[in-house]
């Protein structure tokens, strides 16, 4: 394993470059709110994504060490912010990170998190796992508003909870895809309580156990979120739209969740453009 990242002589071939990744942020949830902000701020926002879903590719798709894949990129990601980053990515993201002042601790939790996943495929409470999503998902929404010139503590905490909100949506929408690479993100204590075991998860459709402890922790989880949703009140402009953005596709997938009946096996639940739309109007009007 070398210490270059990226298409330049002594990367690591085995990594995305950049035109395999910053396509896939036009059809991803991060950028649907980004529609409307305008094109530098798109291109601010794809960039932020495009690291997101490189680091999750390191951790979760290359063959070998991706332990060691991960400590490599990092040490091109501090060239960011002082030197010549190697993967054509960073030199995106360094244009991003210059323009709106970002720090470099996000980042790196970022990549921590996906360390963390090598490490520990399950979480015994609720609490463990939104500590998890403090590294994997809330430095996402900090770097957000940091592109928006946003970034006060206070917002920072209201953002987290929408983050971490967003984070657990996905993973009650991906209980089979994730158990099938090894990983439980339900609380184990909760799963006990519930009555739900591995045989469970890994079904072609979620029984009664696991729908009755998938709608607890939907509701735990859309609590999470209207606790953050304040946060599009303290915005204006473009920063209102794209954060009503994120709180509008955060509930309609709660919705399409709760829609299913939980059952989250038999097929994925997914809200559809209009039921983002309408629930990212609203959250813009009320300011929450």
């Amino acid at each position: 394993m070398t210490a270059a990242v990226g298409r330049t002589t002594g990367a690591d071939e085995r990594l995305p470059d950049a035109s395999a990744i910053l396509p896939l942020a036009a059809g991803e949830n991060f950028t649907v709110a980004s529609l409307l902000v305008g094109r530098a701020t798109r291109e601010h926002l794809t960039a932020i994504y495009g690291f997101a879903r490189l680091v999750d590719q390191i951790g979760d798709e290359i063959e070998g060490d991706r332990g060691a894949a991960l400590d490599a990129f990092e040490q091109d990601l501090h060239r960011v912010f002082g030197g010549e980053p190697q993967h054509p990515l960073l030199l995106r993201l360094r244009a991003t990170v210059r323009a709106c002042g970002m720090p470099r601790e996000p980042f790196l939790r970022l990549i921590e998190a996906n360390r963390r996943d090598q490490r520990q495929p399950t979480y015994e409470t609720f609490d463990e796992l939104v500590d998890y999503c403090d590294l994997s998902a809330n430095p996402v929404g900090e770097l957000v508003l940091y592109v928006f010139g946003a970034a006060t503590k206070d917002r920072i905490a209201l953002s987290d909870g929408i983050c971490t909100a967003l984070q657990l949506a996905e993973h009650w929408q991906d209980v089979g895809e994730d158990f099938g690479r090894g990983r439980i993100y339900l609380p184990g204590e909760d799963r006990r309580r519930f009555g739900v075991d591995d045989a469970a998860l890994g079904a072609t459709s979620a029984n009664e156990p696991l729908r009755k402890l998938l709608g607890f922790e939907t509701e735990r989880a859309r609590a999470l979120l209207d606790e953050g949703a304040p946060l599009v009140g303290t915005l204006r402009g473009r920063a209102r739209i794209a954060v009503a953005g994120y709180v509008g596709g955060g509930r309609a997938t709660f919705d399409a969740i709760e829609g299913a009946g939980f059952d989250v096996l038999r097929a994925t639940p997914r809200a559809t453009s209009a039921q983002r739309a309408r629930r990212a109007f609203e959250a813009f009007r009320r300011g929450a």
